[in-house]
């Protein structure tokens, strides 16, 4: 039996630190209340969403969200480390 018949919702992405610009393997939740998240441990998807957090960031994107929308897209455009990870996942 393959590991993937086990985890069905769940599978294995490249991840990039933004912090040290290192590129690792992840988990990507598909379903549960972290769909569409990167997660180091499978464990992840399912924990609680941390609401007074999630209201903060709401906050926070509503003032800041197209200073955020440039600084991502100039990152994954100029960052080696992104652009290895996009080829990475792209044939996975």
């Amino acid at each position: 039996m393959k590991a993937e018949e086990f985890i069905s919702e769940h599978k294995m992405v490249w991840k990039r630190n933004p912090r040290t610009g290192q590129t690792k393997m992840s988990w990507r939740c598909e379903a549960g209340p972290r769909a569409g998240r990167t997660v180091a441990n499978v464990a992840d998807c399912g924990v609680r969403l941390d609401v007074a957090k999630a209201q903060r960031m709401k906050k926070t994107r509503a003032r800041t969200k197209v200073r955020q929308a440039r600084k991502a897209k100039k990152t994954k455009r100029v960052n080696p480390a992104s652009k290895l990870v996009r080829i990475l996942n792209k044939y996975r």
